[in-house]
């Protein structure tokens, strides 16, 4: 008797992207590329280097170029295996430019006059309102629905970037039938919003005008110690997770997430002990968490071929994928193909 093999059942796709745009933060690890990382093994992962979207804002085009590849090789040193994922830098996947250009034609100057973001950076980047900063969400659609992304991991500043391509999506499939998968967000089981050290009501950002707000993540374990020992806590001299303590709960946060270790755990640690104490074990767990992440880009970084060579085959592999979907569009649309020979 023959045995037939099941069909293996589809995982769901995963898009994300970065830009490679000023330092990663600790924040930005552990709040979002750390979980790319451990998302590998159950999802298709689509993880992309955006720097399309980064020219939205005025770049030297040697720093932009020179960031791009270190960017590339930190996210790699973060755990991203591109045997496991496919990952690749924006601009080398034409697909991206020439789909956003035909959801720019499918999307409202109202919907896009609405978007947040516009206002924030218009406001921050006043000299410089360009064109390519209004229709950014197009661009966004187009990175996501070109790879037919189920899922897509937002934090609350992209919830209305992931509503504007459902929107886009749905109506283009309206128009011309179902050609795109219509993405829901992903949201993590469990989160970590990392905010400032010096001023913990805010998120920690690499933009902060105060060196000591942020961890990155190749800062030299001494700089990270001295950070963290400086870090604003309360007068209370007690180690507990509640409202009011909003320095000490986003350090137990930080030391939950490197450790393992729940609340009470840290609560019981620490008990009778004072903050200094508190804060170097926070500092050392941190500095300890990262020195695997540093080492690892630091040889990376002296490979220069093995990373090019691997920016080459995740261009190759994005570009099939997304010329598939492409394709699809260019036939919905009405586009003239140009026969093969």
């Amino acid at each position: 008797m023959n045995e037939t093999t099941a069909p293996q059942e589809r995982k769901p796709i995963i898009f994300s992207a970065i830009q490679p745009t000023g330092i990663m933060t600790l924040g930005n690890y552990l709040g979002a590329i750390k979980n790319w990382a451990d998302l590998q093994d159950q999802y298709d992962c689509i993880y992309s280097v955006a720097n399309l979207h980064a020219i939205t804002v005025r770049q030297d085009p040697a720093k932009l170029k020179k960031a791009t590849l270190e960017i590339y090789a930190l996210v790699m040193a973060c755990g991203i295996d591109p045997q496991k994922s496919l990952f690749f830098v924006q601009s080398h996947v034409p697909a991206h430019a020439e789909l956003a250009w035909v959801l720019n034609c499918h999307t409202q100057f109202g919907e896009l006059n609405r978007m947040t973001q516009f206002k924030d950076k218009s406001a921050r980047y006043a000299d410089n309102i360009n064109a390519g900063l209004f229709t950014y969400p197009c661009l966004m659609a187009a990175d996501i629905l070109l790879y037919q992304a189920d899922l897509v991991p937002v934090g609350a500043d992209q919830k209305q970037h992931l509503e504007i391509t459902r929107d886009i999506a749905g109506r283009f499939n309206g128009l011309y039938g179902e050609t795109f998968r219509l993405p829901e967000p992903y949201i993590p089981k469990t989160g970590a919003r990392i905010m400032s050290l010096q001023d913990p009501t805010k998120k920690m950002s690499k933009s902060d005008a105060n060196p000591k707000a942020f961890i990155s993540l190749l800062d030299p374990p001494e700089t990270i110690l001295k950070k963290f020992r400086s870090a604003v806590t309360d007068s209370e001299a007690q180690v507990a997770y509640r409202e009011g303590k909003d320095g000490i709960n986003n350090l137990m946060g930080i030391y939950s997430v490197v450790t393992g270790k729940s609340y009470e755990a840290i609560e019981e640690e620490f008990q009778g002990k004072g903050y200094g104490e508190f804060k170097t074990a926070v500092g050392e767990a941190v500095a300890e968490h990262l020195r695997p992440i540093r080492e690892r880009y630091a040889q990376l970084m002296n490979d220069k071929a093995y990373l090019e060579s691997c920016c080459r085959e995740g261009a190759q592999r994005a570009s099939y994928l997304a010329g598939k979907t492409l394709s699809k569009v260019y036939k919905r649309v009405g586009f003239l193909p140009l026969e093969k020979r």
